[in-house]
């Protein structure tokens, strides 16, 4: 089927009484019935949706089926945030003493979550330049355990060479984990292209309406063969304590090993546990999210087509745009469109302000993917807690606005930003 059709069916079979509208089960626990059910279940040879609603529950496992199925996947882990999941896939594999190769032009969150957070549990974060993988073999020691990057970066927008990635990372037996939220995997499925972990934040565009707050990690079908006798990921294939000794790779579940594993370990210890409620809104939000994306797409590169052209603009970053540095991959691997976000450059932060509060039909948001149309600074906002040498790093100068291009009719926004820039 085609992804527009799993998106509306994929992972829910129609109960006895013929509901047409996905279930919201609001519960925090589930009769086991007998007492043997309730001891197998807990000791990991059942399955994981009745237990207890931290570690699974029917509504959020329809979101799981449905969301790993849409991104080409075998099984996805919902998360209550989208840090959550980056988090969450990083101590699936990481420990003290390891460290994650790290694309330098990332989500301020995810640039300090690398050097501040996971710096203080140990795990060291070694940064190359997104446009040159070469960098990243000399990175590579025998403590590396993933390279993590965005399919395409936030503010920055850039697109990296995936395969040429994937490549470098199949010949070191390491774990390649990407950001796919901006793109979507409407736009793009990096899983299909060898990637072997997917994460998004699902408050983004997989709502529409920035109603919830969520996270999602995919993983690709047949990973288990990548972690399996693998001496980078003791983990999996070595005695857990905390179950008696149990050996993930044993068990029932081993198929979606990185899936299970951070579900009764992770989420049973640190609990980021992704509310119901919010998984039945992303439900409703996967129904319309490859029309929304192709109406944001459009429109956003309308809008980077006429601020390329503005005298006042110095700079456009839009992939799909001819003259921008990632053209050629954006080429290779966003065929169906490059998504909502548009960033560019003026002379100043002064200007910059002038601009932000001049708009009208623009809301000042810490936010990207709503149905309406976003502006923000990220130099004094998403990435202020940076340095100065991690800004540039990232590619934000003072003078950098970034835009998520909404929904609304492209001209409306155009004469917007024309009135703003005036």
């Amino acid at each position: 089927m085609e992804q527009q059709t799993l998106a509306l069916h994929a992972g829910y079979e129609k109960e006895a009484q013929g509901t047409m509208a996905v279930p919201l089960y609001m519960t925090t626990a589930y009769d086991f019935g007998s007492a043997d059910f309730a001891a197998s279940s807990f000791n990991l040879q059942q399955g994981t949706d009745h237990v207890y609603t931290r570690v699974g529950n029917p509504t959020t496992a329809i979101l799981e089926r449905r969301f790993a199925t849409i991104e080409g996947g075998s099984a996805a882990l919902a998360i209550s945030s989208g840090m959550g999941a980056i988090f969450y896939a990083v101590l699936n594999i990481a420990g003290a003493g390891d460290n994650i190769i790290v694309a330098s032009k990332l989500y301020g969150g995810t640039i300090t979550l690398f050097t501040q957070t996971l710096k203080r549990l140990g795990i060291e974060a070694r940064f190359y330049d997104v446009h040159n993988p070469d960098e990243i073999t000399p990175l590579i020691d025998e403590h590396t355990k993933g390279i993590f990057f965005e399919t395409i970066s936030n503010p920055s927008i850039d697109v990296p060479d995936i395969e040429a990635i994937v490549a470098i990372a199949n010949a070191h037996g390491i774990l390649t984990i990407v950001d796919n939220t901006v793109a979507t995997p409407f736009l793009c499925q990096p899983l299909l292209l060898g990637v072997d972990v997917v994460v998004h934040s699902a408050s983004k565009y997989t709502t529409g309406q920035g109603l919830a707050i969520g996270g999602l990690m995919v993983e690709r079908n047949d990973l288990v063969a990548k972690i399996l006798e693998n001496p980078r990921y003791p983990f999996f294939n070595e005695p857990e304590t905390s179950y008696h000794g149990l050996v993930f790779a044993n068990c029932p579940a081993s198929a979606v090993l990185f899936t299970f594993r951070a579900r009764m370990i992770l989420l049973r210890d640190t609990g980021a546990v992704l509310s119901p409620f919010n998984a039945w809104l992303f439900i409703q939000g996967l129904e319309t999210m490859s029309l929304r994306m192709r109406q944001h797409s459009d429109s956003a590169l309308k809008v980077a087509q006429f601020l390329e052209k503005h005298p006042r603009i110095q700079k456009v970053n839009y992939p799909l745009l001819s003259s921008d540095r990632s053209y050629k991959n954006a080429s290779k691997y966003l065929t169906k469109g490059a998504s909502g976000l548009v960033s560019f450059e003026v002379e100043s932060f002064e200007v910059a302000k002038k601009i932000l509060d001049g708009v009208k039909l623009f809301s000042i948001v810490a936010n990207i993917g709503d149905s309406k149309s976003i502006i923000n600074h990220s130099a004094s906002t998403t990435h202020q807690q940076l340095s100065p040498q991690e800004l540039e790093n990232a590619g934000i100068s003072a003078g950098l606005i970034r835009l998520s291009i909404g929904l609304e009719d492209t001209q409306d926004l155009i004469e917007d930003l024309t009135q703003a820039l005036s």
